[in-house]
């Protein structure tokens, strides 16, 4: 009995739907050619703004995206350099620091590690190590200096990166200190020593690999920092944005 009811009520119900849309059909037999032509052109202007829209949102998007990308890529690439030593960055995790691997390995021969230098040609600085290489065994710490001097007359910041030689070497040094990848601001003639404190990891010794690598170097280059408009460091900005940034505002009459 019940089944039987709920039938007739979804039959009467499908009956209503099909009468109000046949009443609500357009009858195109009583529209002239002109009304044909519009209901045309109206249906063709809807299509076309739903497309552009999805159009718009698909490459605003991906826009969104890539530029979410360019924000991350320095730090990331920097980040994945810092720990598995990729690109001839050496490794600067200090998670690897532990004691285990500050433990010189005495039965094995002193690694030579020079120590080069380099200066955008647009940074009037001076920058040099203090000491051409030091010797130290896998697992010894060291220590080196650089100089820098700011030849100008103005205050400048610079940012200085890194590399090593031989790359396959790199993922066995160890950075626990440094001024790389940091802003350093000189002023006018001011003159300063940076350090750089590290490490060749013990596992350097057991690679294969390493066997013939009696000499690393360590080099560094120095740029000047440049800044947009909104504060960010600008690697396209021109020298002459710094230098007006550094010159005092006239006041106000």
């Amino acid at each position: 009995m019940l089944h039987s009811v709920l039938f007739r009520a979804a039959s009467r119900s499908l009956r209503n739907t099909r009468q109000y849309a046949t009443k609500n059909q357009l009858d195109l037999s009583k529209l002239t050619q002109r009304e044909i032509q519009q209901l045309r052109t109206m249906k063709f202007q809807q299509d076309r703004r739903f497309k552009d829209r999805t159009a718009a949102y698909y490459f605003t998007s991906i826009a969104v995206v890539f530029l979410g990308l360019a924000y991350a890529a320095v730090p990331l690439y920097r980040a994945i350099c810092a720990r598995t030593g990729w690109g001839g960055i050496p490794i600067t995790d200090k998670r690897k620091f532990t004691d285990d691997k500050l433990i010189p390995v005495e039965s094995e021969k002193r690694i030579r590690v020079s120590f080069t230098s380099e200066v955008s040609q647009i940074l009037p600085w001076k920058f040099t190590p203090e000491q051409r290489e030091v010797r130290v065994l896998p697992g010894e710490t060291a220590l080196a200096f650089y100089r820098a001097k700011n030849t100008s007359d103005k205050d400048i910041i610079g940012m200085a990166t890194y590399s090593i030689t031989p790359g396959d070497a790199s993922p066995y040094f160890n950075k626990i200190q440094c001024f790389c990848f940091e802003e350093q601001r000189l002023a006018a003639g001011e003159e300063i020593d940076m350090p750089v404190f590290f490490f060749i990891d013990p596992d350097f010794a057991k690679d294969p690999r390493m066997r013939n690598i009696d000499d690393i170097v360590l080099h560094y280059t120095f740029f000047r920092a440049h800044y947009a408009n909104g504060g960010a460091v600008s690697e396209s900005a021109s020298p002459e944005v710094m230098d007006a940034r550094d010159q005092p505002q006239s006041q106000p009459q």
